[in-house]
């Protein structure tokens, strides 16, 4: 039996989230990046790309820190959209240094590219496939919008213009849909539309160290393990415009043989997304969990090993 830690993306993001972490994670993030972190998680700091993807990326790595201290092991990690780069670190495959500073390139550039007008809408209660031929239905040069997350057998995103979002989501609930609600997400991720900031973020890579991961990462994007520095770096690099793939994800860890899944901060979305396909073993949200209980579930798991 495995385990596996998993990283939320943006729109899990809230206010204060960064206060309850160790303060020690907290100063050398400030200390790299040459500002005070802890002031990027207020209501309005939130607001900006970029300091909702650094508290995304400083959250997952401070309480996977705390998570696994005393000796306590992961078999994977995985992380969706910008929650990669936490599981990246997570899996010593790049430095935190770093992925502070391209995660603040990144989120700055993803800002710059669409500053209004675009963003990501969550569909529910439809297959993928159905919303698929909507959003083809809909698409057109001056107004673009694309299939961007598939997480589960019946939860999709798209992203595209507000306008082309709004007449999908209108013709997903003719169908039947059960929610077509706009995120907390001011750009279009994870499609075409981003293809330009993530070749600027594949450059700056190129100066970067990447490792082979210690723990096995999963793509979101893939839904596969990704073992090669040149590949994890492609996908760290290009994952803001590839479409997600969360279900494939957590239904190949399934199969692989993970029993213990772990979210880390902020919040619980991926654990509800897993409990739809664990048929067997634990699914658990760090929040609202005693990093104790978490570290006894991570020992069990390493103990029914063959």
């Amino acid at each position: 039996m495995s385990s596996l830690l998993v990283f939320p993306g943006q729109g899990a993001q809230q206010p204060g989230m960064l206060r309850p972490l160790p303060r020690q994670t907290l100063a050398e993030a400030s200390d790299a990046l040459g500002e005070d972190v802890t002031l990027l998680d207020s209501p309005q700091a939130l607001r900006s790309t970029r300091a909702v993807q650094l508290c995304l990326l400083i959250a997952g790595v401070a309480a996977s820190r705390q998570l696994l201290q005393d000796g306590a092991q992961v078999d994977y990690v995985a992380g969706l959209s910008v929650g990669a780069y936490p599981a990246a670190v997570v899996a010593r495959a790049l430095s935190f240094g770093d992925a502070l500073h391209l995660v603040s390139l990144r989120g700055e550039l993803m800002q710059q590219a669409y500053p209004q007008g675009y963003g990501m809408t969550a569909i529910t209660g439809l297959q993928p496939e159905v919303v698929e031929a909507l959003v083809a239905q809909v698409h057109s040069g001056e107004s673009p919008v694309y299939l961007a997350n598939i997480n589960a057998d019946s939860q999709v995103v798209i992203a595209g213009c507000d306008t082309a979002m709004h007449t999908v989501a209108e013709l997903a609930r003719r169908r039947g849909a059960g929610l077509a609600k706009r995120l907390a997400v001011s750009v279009p991720s994870h499609c075409p539309l981003l293809e330009g900031p993530a070749q600027v973020l594949a450059d700056a890579f190129a100066a970067v160290p990447v490792h082979a991961p210690e723990i096995a990462y999963l793509s979101g994007s893939r839904a596969r393990p990704v073992l090669r520095p040149e590949a994890l770096r492609d996908d760290l690099a290009f994952n803001m415009c590839r479409v997600v793939d969360w279900r494939g994800t957590v239904q190949g860890a399934y199969e692989r043989g993970v029993r213990l899944q772990i979210e880390l901060p902020p919040g619980a979305v991926l654990t509800g997304l897993a409990r739809r396909v664990f048929g067997q073993g634990t699914v658990i949200a760090f929040d609202g969990a005693r990093p104790d209980t978490l570290q006894a579930l991570l020992r069990e798991e390493e103990d029914r090993r063959p």
